[in-house]
């Protein structure tokens, strides 16, 4: 229905199990795996459709840590291998995404670097640039969409207000390490809200774009 890039949208397994009433006749790991094949499968449907961008969210990863430190381990490296397994099907020109919402990163920033999913975005302009500051402090390495407006408030951001957003990435990451996304979805916004909100955030990416001088490829 369009020539232009279209990006797949999944819920991840992670997140889909710690959201769902599971069962109880075998294990959270096993019930994780299943959910990824099954996964795996629409993965691969979207990249035959011709989706040469796919998201798979996993906001609830955190939520799913044991009481005890002590056994987070465990969990963080079944539940890291049930995302790998999901997207690992994809050719490597296919660029996988995931996206955390509000979620603390800074204890587990490790395990989410191996996900290896080539880009992550994340809430940041509601939590005032506390998940910005987490992602450069653990030196992650992937990409980083980091959010430049917050979707729950009605306000329309300015232009300004979103390229000083983006200015505070800048000084915190490599450019090339930065994409321009809002903090989440916008299901909670009206459309008079969203058009000019996307709008100033692509004028905002722009004049970032000339004063960093890089080509729109970059």
């Amino acid at each position: 229905m369009t020539e232009k890039p279209v990006k797949g949208m999944l819920t991840g397994p992670v997140t889909i199990l710690n959201w769902s009433y599971t069962r109880t006749d075998i294990s959270r790991q096993e019930q994780a795996f299943q959910i990824a094949l099954a996964l795996r499968d629409e993965v691969a449907d979207l990249e035959a459709a011709g989706a040469k961008v796919i998201q798979v969210d996993e906001p609830a990863l955190r939520e799913g840590l044991p009481l005890k430190p002590q056994r987070w381990s465990e969990y963080l490296s079944w539940a890291v291998d049930a995302f790998r397994l999901a997207t690992a099907v994809a050719q490597p020109q296919t660029q996988i995404h995931t996206h955390m919402c509000y979620c603390e990163f800074g204890d587990i920033i490790k395990d989410i670097e191996r996900l290896d999913a080539d880009v992550i975005s994340i809430e940041n302009s509601r939590s005032n640039n506390q998940t910005l500051r987490e992602i450069t402090e653990g030196g992650y390495s992937h990409q980083v969409g980091n959010g430049v407006y917050d979707i729950h408030s009605p306000v329309v951001p300015t232009t300004e207000q979103i390229l000083q957003q983006l200015r505070t990435g800048v000084a915190n990451l490599p450019v090339k390490q930065i994409w321009v996304n809002p903090d989440c979805g916008l299901k909670t916004r009206r459309w008079e809200e969203v058009i000019p909100s996307i709008k100033n955030m692509v004028d905002a990416a722009k004049i970032l774009r000339e004063e960093v001088n890089i080509t729109k490829g970059d």
